[in-house]
Order: C-alpha cells, then sequence, then structure tokens
C-alpha cells in the first residue's frame, strides 16, 4: 500500500472509532458531524471532504467491515462451505468488537429510524454477497441472490445474538450462528439451491433427480 493510500486509510479509521464513539454517547440521533469531527480532532471542513453526512460514514464502516473480512480470507481446500461460512460470520463479529459501546447504542435506536433501517436493509445483500465471495460459494444470478438474502437472515440473528453475548470468547454468538447455519441449510435443502461448488455446502447440493 503506497504511503499516502495507508496515510488515508488510518485517517479514516480513527474518523469511523471516533464516528462510533459519539453514538455510544450520543446515540444515532445524537451524532453530528461537528461532534464527530471534535472527537476525532479533525477540522470540520476535512470531514465533510471525506465523509460529508452521518450515513456516508456509516457506508464507510460497513465497507471497512466487509474489506477487513475478505483480507483476512485465506483458501482452505480442505474446509467444508459451511465451515468457511461460520469462519467469515465471526471474522465479521470480530470487525465489529472495537466498536461494540457504539454499535449496540446503534442497534438500540435503530428501531425508532425506519428510513435508516430501509437504507440498511438494501446494503445487506450486497454485504452477505461479498460474504459469499469470500466463502467460495457463488453469488451471482437468481440461486446467488437468494443465498444472500439467506445469508443476511443468518448474520441478523447472529448479531442479535451478539447483542446479548458479553462473554469474551463470544461463545453464545458462535452456538446462535451455528443454529443459524443449520436453519439456513434446511432451507436451502429445501428450495433445492445448488452452491455451485465444487464442495456444495450442506443443505445446498443440488437435486440429484
Amino acid at each position: 500500500m503506497p504511503p499516502a493510500t495507508a496515510d488515508a486509510a488510518a485517517t479514516d479509521a480513527d474518523l469511523l472509532a471516533a464516528f462510533w464513539r459519539v453514538v455510544a454517547a450520543h446515540g444515532w440521533t445524537g451524532v453530528t458531524m461537528r461532534r464527530v469531527a471534535a472527537e476525532s480532532g479533525q477540522p470540520l471542513a476535512a470531514l465533510r471532504r471525506r465523509f460529508p453526512s452521518p450515513l456516508a460514514l456509516l457506508a464507510a464502516h460497513l465497507r471497512a467491515v466487509d474489506g477487513e473480512v475478505l483480507a483476512g480470507t485465506v483458501d482452505d481446500p480442505t474446509s467444508t462451505p459451511r465451515d468457511r461460512l461460520f469462519d467469515v460470520l465471526m471474522r465479521r463479529l470480530d470487525a465489529l468488537q472495537p466498536h461494540r459501546p457504539g454499535i449496540l447504542r446503534f442497534l438500540e435506536d435503530l428501531p425508532r429510524d425506519p428510513l435508516t433501517a430501509l437504507w440498511l436493509g438494501g446494503r445487506l445483500p450486497g454485504a452477505m454477497a461479498w460474504m459469499l465471495e469470500a466463502a467460495d460459494i457463488p453469488s451471482a444470478g437468481g440461486p446467488g441472490l437468494a443465498r444472500a438474502h439467506g445469508l443476511a437472515a443468518v448474520w441478523l440473528s447472529t448479531l442479535r445474538a451478539w447483542s446479548r453475548d458479553d462473554s469474551q470468547d463470544l461463545s453464545a454468538s458462535m452456538a446462535a450462528l451455528d443454529r443459524a447455519l443449520d436453519r439456513a441449510d434446511r432451507a436451502a435443502r429445501l428450495l433445492r439451491l445448488d452452491a455451485g461448488a465444487a464442495d456444495p455446502a450442506p443443505g445446498m447440493q443440488p437435486d440429484a433427480s
């Protein structure tokens, strides 16, 4: 990574950390760009050039989480697609941990902001398509879209468990993810979704008939 790019990435990470501290302290509706600038130590004009709104910061956070998971993906030909999905989503939770207080406050506030909830809902399948790709499961076409929506349901169920999980090892979150993947396997089997991979995920096997 060129030095200028590395500096920009570090600045963005600092801004996002400041953003989540502001959310933790003031709630989602209490976020102002002036507060984020003050918390981050960045001039307000500089923040405007990079992130023009709280939603832009939220979108940047989503991209950063995707990027962190994808950057940490290592090919493992001995693993099953289900194992890879488990690993991908647990690493996604790991990416949330540094900002846990702010994210928990945001999740608490979100039901009172349906427009932001809709905005997030529209972006979640795209993020889950990237998680499928990280797990080496095809995400293209109608079957891929169905998988992405199914994985979104798995993620939301796991996120709810994570929001209540105060253990150091996130054991309750892991157990919830395991159960959610089991439900997704059964649904995929019912819908006869072929993962299209060399080793289809359990419940995503092609129809033999």
